[in-house]
Parts: structure tokens; C-alpha cells; sequence
């Protein structure tokens, strides 16, 4: 049968930028391996497989592959997903069109707010279902210096020392000194599993504070070699646990935080992710990830 599909280009405005995205629409009756060996087939960093929801007064079920397996969660098949769901509920948009799209995720329902203009980048935003927490510690600075191609001098920031967090799915947190040693990250795997473990999510988010864009607070780059993600253009997930990391080493106030970050920019797909934490009695109270999301193809899989 043939199986609709659609490319998205998220966390970006415009074409040829931002994190790929492979959401197929029809995925009712496809067994896990073949969901897996489609995933391959696209070789994105994910595909998103849309299915009936359990609970019909939500939008859709859907599960999230890369290459190598199945995530519980991740922020750029949410955002991207979100935004072709509505534009097929409501088709070409005149003026603006607001939507509620309710993914259910392994993780659990993800409640996305959607604004589809006309001419424009569809927005989504979307309330992380699990507050960041703390994570299996990884390595020393110096074989985390190893692991990425640098030198443990350029490990670290005011007072951002590396850390490990998770919101759904585990990272490795990196603060390097600026610009110039992010864009120097070399891996070398042979000390990889030394640095940041040895399992499935021993993933490198290395950043820092300069930023290319005015408006960004932080640059970052992520590594998941064990996903069979060499670099990845945008990662909602881990910007979902990165408000962890900006909780303990910045010390917010209560009330609400904006951070952008800028992600992929060395690789030429710059995408730009919208980062709100809420902070109550000194303690995260919520989290949302947004970002905008273009489509760029649409196709059949004869499946």
C-alpha cells in the first residue's frame, strides 16, 4: 500500500536549513522492524511514524525512530509533527490559524500550541512532559578533552563546569570556553565510552556563551554516535534537559527565563531553538521548547 510521507525542515524558517525531519502519516499496521528499516531507509536524525491516538480526544500516537532505535521522546519530531498536523486539519491558511495538537509519546501526551500563518513558518511550542534532572555522571575534563578533540583548558566557563541531565532522554553536558573550540570539536571514539559511558545515550551537548546571532544566548553542538547521528542540527530534547544545566551553574530567579539557542550553524543547517523555563521557590515549575518548522516535500512510501 502506499503510505504518505512528508520533509520538514525544523527549528528553522526556511528551506534547506534546520534539522531534517521524516514524519510518516499513514504508519497504522507497521511492524517495529520495518518502522526501524524505514527510519534507516530516510537516515535522518529522526522518523516520526503517525498513528490512531489510544485516547480519541488527542490528536495522534506517534513513535520516533533514528537509525539505530526507538526514542521515548525528542523535541524536533514533536515541534515538526505538530505543525504538519495542523497544516493537515486546516489546509492553506488565510490570515493566521491558532491549533492544539496532543501527541502521545512513549514518554507520555505532549500538549503543542501551533500558529500556522499564511506565507509564513508554522510556530509550535510545546510543555516538556518531564522536568530535567540529574543523569548518570560522565567523565574526568581530560578524557572529555580527549573524547572531543581538545584540550582540558578549554573545558569550562564561568562557572559551568561539565554535567549530565536528562528530560526524557540523557545527554552529556559540555561548556567549553567560546566559539573558536566549539567549532574545533574533533570526536575520537576510541576514548568516547570513557568519557560519556558506555550505553545507548552516551550523547556530547558541547556549548558555550559566545553566540553567533545577537539574540541567542548560547551556541551548541550535539554528538550521538551511538544513535547513528554523527552531528544533529537541532536538538529539542536536549535543550529540554539543558534547562537543567542553566538552572544549577546560572542560579535563575523565580519567574520566567527566555534562552534561544543556535545549533547546527557549523554544519551549514542553523537552526534556532526557544528555550522558557519557569522557576517557583527556587526550583524549576516548567519547561517549553519551541521553534518554527517549514515543509519541504511530500511523497509516498510503497510499503
Amino acid at each position: 500500500m502506499a503510505r504518505r510521507y512528508a520533509i520538514l525542515d525544523v527549528f528553522t524558517n526556511r528551506l534547506l536549513a534546520g534539522n531534517p525531519l521524516a514524519v510518516v502519516l499513514d504508519g497504522e499496521g507497521l511492524s517495529d522492524e520495518r518502522m526501524q528499516a524505514i527510519a534507516k531507509e530516510f537516515n535522518l536524525s529522526e522518523t516520526v511514524f503517525v498513528l490512531p491516538p489510544e485516547n480519541p480526544a488527542h490528536s495522534a500516537k506517534v513513535r520516533i525512530f533514528t537509525p539505530a532505535y526507538e526514542l521515548p521522546f525528542a523535541g524536533h519530531p514533536t515541534v515538526g509533527t505538530a505543525i504538519l498536523l495542523a497544516h493537515e486539519r486546516f489546509g492553506a491558511v488565510r490570515d493566521e490559524q491558532d491549533a492544539v495538537v496532543v501527541l502521545e509519546e512513549k514518554i507520555g501526551s505532549v500538549r503543542c500550541g501551533v500558529v500556522l500563518k499564511d506565507g509564513a513558518a508554522g510556530f509550535a511550542e510545546f510543555d516538556v512532559p518531564r522536568l530535567s534532572r540529574p543523569a548518570t555522571p560522565i567523565g574526568d575534563v581530560e578524557a572529555i578533552a580527549a573524547a572531543l578533540g581538545l584540550s582540558p583548558s578549554e573545558i569550562g566557563f564561568e562557572n559551568h563546569r561539565p554535567s549530565s541531565f536528562e528530560a526524557g532522554v540523557p545527554f552529556g553536558f559540555v561548556p567549553v570556553a567560546n566559539l573558536d573550540a566549539l567549532s574545533r570539536v574533533q570526536l575520537d571514539m576510541s576514548v568516547w565510552k570513557e568519557a560519556f559511558g558506555d550505553h545507548n545515550h552516551n550523547d556530547a551537548y558541547v556549548y558555550c556563551r559566545q553566540t553567533t546571532a545577537h539574540d541567542s544566548a548560547f551556541s551548541a553542538r550535539m554528538f550521538a554516535p551511538s544513535m547513528g547521528i554523527a552531528e544533529d542540527p537541532a536538538t529539542g530534547a536536549a535543550a529540554a534537559a539543558f534547562a537543567g544545566v542553566v538552572e544549577h551553574f546560572d542560579g535563575l530567579t523565580d519567574g520566567t527565563h527566555f534562552v534561544r539557542i543556535e545549533q547546527g550553524f557549523d554544519m551549514g543547517r542553523p537552526s534556532l531553538i526557544d528555550l522558557e523555563i519557569d522557576m517557583d521557590n527556587g526550583k524549576l515549575h516548567a519547561v517549553r521548547i519551541g521553534g518554527q518548522a517549514v515543509i519541504l516535500a511530500r511523497g509516498e512510501l510503497y510499503i
